[in-house]
């Protein structure tokens, strides 16, 4: 139906048309690349795990990363309250690229592990720098668009980047994994630089709270997530050095969650607390798809890497849907029913890996997960920005990377030790399944507790 003479038909602005479109196009660019790192390393992990001897380390190598993110995420976040985004966005690019490099050329696994705490500082930095930029550029009613073109960028690597990945890996070397990447990020991070030189990025009214209190609390909070992945190392007192580091890693995080986090209060406390169970759930249980599918059915890494194509897809396919109707759909229906795919995903894999089942069942369930995930990852990204001022844009979006970081990394490190103490049975992968349930459970008591944050609605037709 046209609009009545006389009256004007407004709409959002589409993200690909100016002033944004280039800024768009580098900020995916930059996204797309990270997705293709990580599904490329969750690829081939069990390929270098196997030649450079470092089984014990396999956990660690994930886990690792995603506790000095936390660093780079308050730093970051600290930096952008204070100006501008361009140069706390250089830096944390060039950490991902330096850690890569040192990964790529790693002769040890500890060389490795030790590339990929370097890489955690810049991902965890560029994700916060980036929720800052299109906090700062886009308009708030397009703002649900841009994280689903965000979750979008994961659609090519999910295509071809587990399989290239296990290709590269099977038929050149697992190195170029890690180096292939880094020299793409180069480039594409020369275009980012280009399109957002000019543009207003600096706040109008920088923070002016103490930032060294927040950053010393961030090195605990790595250093607890270390130790909670290394508690394998301690033998017979590996659970008290389990207890030890969880209860290191809730003090430490309180000053850097907003507060109410830890006990689930309404508004923005449950969004933040929410995204951390939900990202263990899933990130967690994914890391052991492929070790399942090349360990117990022989799969070969270049066809392992299609197990997590699927999720990929289905994750884009669902935030594209979460961007188009998601204020319709409301945060308790997206919640439930966002839940319910994970849940019944997780059950899929525990019953596959304890029943032998055929390993499309496996594959075709993991794809329920990334459903779910699509729907809720970025309504929680939206609901932090309807939550934010200019003020603490960088506080609240390093909240949210930290409980994502937190909750993948206590989770990985706590599957690991009990993978590792099963290691010779046949409870070890349904164990780390059963616990990603368990999480995934436990997210629908923050997930009833959103709230609504005014979240912007795309203007109707007067």
């Amino acid at each position: 139906m046209s609009a009545p003479r006389g009256s004007v038909e407004l709409r959002a602005p589409s993200v690909w048309e100016r002033p944004f479109l280039w800024v768009t196009v580098g900020a995916v660019a930059l996204i797309f690349l990270a997705a293709t790192q990580a599904l490329a390393v969750t690829t081939v992990m069990p390929v270098v795990s196997d030649d450079l001897d470092g089984d014990r380390l396999y956990a660690v190598a994930f886990a690792g990363t995603l506790a000095t993110s936390v660093v780079g995420m308050v730093a970051v976040g600290a930096w952008c309250d204070r100006g501008g985004v361009l140069a706390p966005l250089s830096t944390a690019v060039g950490l991902f690229v330096v850690g890569l490099l040192i990964a790529g050329l790693a002769p040890s696994m500890p060389a490795l592990v030790a590339g990929r705490l370097v890489q955690g500082l810049g991902t965890g930095g560029q994700t916060v720098a980036l929720y800052v930029v299109v906090a700062r550029v886009y308009p708030a009613v397009v703002h649900g668009r841009v994280f689903a073109a965000f979750s979008a960028a994961w659609v090519v690597p999910s295509l071809i980047g587990p399989f290239l990945a296990g290709a590269v890996a099977e038929f050149l070397h697992w190195r170029w994994v890690f180096l292939g990447v880094a020299v793409l990020t180069v480039v594409a991070f020369l275009l980012v630089v280009a399109r957002l030189r000019g543009l207003p990025l600096d706040t109008d009214e920088p923070a002016t709270g103490k930032v060294a209190p927040r950053l010393a609390c961030a090195f605990v909070v790595a250093l607890g997530a270390l130790g909670l992945s290394l508690a394998g190392e301690l033998g017979r007192w590996a659970w008290l050095g389990v207890l030890a580091s969880v209860v290191v890693v809730a003090v430490a995080a309180r000053p850097l969650l907003p507060a109410g986090a830890l006990r689930a209060a309404r508004g923005l406390p449950s969004v933040v607390l929410m995204r951390g169970l939900i990202a263990g759930a899933l990130f967690g249980a994914e890391i052991y798809i492929p070790y399942l599918l090349i360990d117990d059915y022989g799969f070969s890494p270049t066809w392992a890497g299609l197990g997590l194509t699927a999720a990929a897809l289905a994750w884009a396919g669902a935030a594209e849907v979460q961007g188009r109707v998601g204020d319709r759909l409301g945060n308790t229906r997206i919640t439930l029913i966002g839940s319910s795919l994970l849940v019944g995903s997780l059950l899929i894999a525990v019953a596959t890996a304890l029943l032998g089942l055929a390993p499309a069942v496996l594959i075709a369930g993991w794809s329920f997960a990334g459903a779910g995930m699509g729907l809720m990852y970025p309504r929680l990204t939206v609901l932090t920005l309807a939550y934010s001022n200019p003020q603490n844009q960088g506080f609240n979006s390093s909240a949210l990377s930290i409980s994502d970081a937190v909750g993948s990394a206590a989770s990985i490190a706590i599957m690991g030790l009990v993978f590792t103490l099963l290691i010779g049975t046949d409870a070890g992968f349904p164990a780390v399944f059963a616990i990603g349930t368990l999480l995934a459970l436990t997210a629908l008591v923050p997930g009833l507790r959103l709230g609504h944050a005014h979240e912007a609605r795309p203007p109707t037709p007067s």
